[in-house]
């Protein structure tokens, strides 16, 4: 028999370990429950480097907004950028995003308290393969877990009118960025990738072989182009509309909280 080896990630553990009780109940389901991000991705990398990988994993969508034992800081997840801060809490959505990132092959389920057509839609971009509510039936819950490997998306059918809603918003406004970003210049499009990497005046200037005045007017220009009045904005509009980060060197200056590191 093929075993189906899930990870439930959930950081309130007498959750994360019931249900992974439940579902080891089941004939051909091998199961494993991991009580934060970092513990799941660590499940994830032992898994892999054992040739045992996981096929899917049930992430909390509240996933590190629970504060460690001992009411310590929040639980953090190193995963790549989804848009979330660097240094900041990483929620479910974007676990889900990071999985997806480093181990494609890896099914990801969100588990939800609550039905929420914006937060579902953003787990779909992020990668995930289905939004099931927290409260189903373990039997719900199983078709999700097959259903999944069979390449199927799963959403409570009340969500779907609006998900759509929000996909079709959601394009829209990145398609509304795009044209914005098509509006500059190539020397802009390369001012702009370095601002998303996080590049000071000076790295831009040594970079692109420009005078720091130079560039300046570069970026002042960009912002007027994105109709945006500060460089956050601009790298927010600019990874709606896949605008990639320049490739950093070693010598390059990257400003982290409006200071230079």
């Amino acid at each position: 028999m093929v075993r189906i080896r899930v990870l439930v990630v959930d950081d309130h553990r007498i959750f994360a370990e019931s249900l992974a009780a439940a579902l080891a109940a089941e004939p051909d389901v091998d199961v494993t429950a991991a009580g934060s991000g970092p513990a799941a991705l660590r499940c994830l990398e032992r898994g892999a480097a054992e040739g045992r990988k996981f096929d899917v994993m049930l992430i909390d969508a509240d996933l590190g907004t629970t504060l460690a034992p001992g009411g310590g800081a929040p639980h953090a997840v190193a995963v790549p950028d989804h848009g979330a801060e660097q240094d900041g809490l990483v929620d479910g959505i974007s676990l889900v995003a990071g999985v997806r990132t480093g181990q494609p092959s890896v099914r990801t389920v969100v588990l939800a308290e609550k039905d929420d057509p914006r937060r579902a839609a953003l787990a779909l971009q992020a990668g995930a393969c289905g939004w099931v509510a927290k409260d189903c039936s373990l039997q719900r819950l199983l078709a999700v877990i097959r259903g999944v490997l069979r390449d199927e998306t799963h959403l409570p059918p009340a969500l779907l009118t609006g998900v759509l809603r929000e996909l079709t918003a959601a394009r829209k406004h990145r398609t509304e960025s795009e044209r914005l970003v098509e509006s500059l210049t190539p020397r802009e499009r390369e001012v702009l990738r370095c601002m998303v990497a996080g590049l000071g005046r000076k790295a831009v200037a040594e970079r692109l072989f420009l005078s720091p005045h130079t560039v300046r007017t570069h970026m002042q220009n960009v912002l007027g182009k994105l109709g945006v009045h500060s460089t956050l904005a601009a790298v927010a509009l600019a990874r709606r509309a896949g605008v990639g980060p320049a490739d950093l060197t070693a010598g390059d200056v990257v400003e982290r909280g409006g200071q230079l590191a």
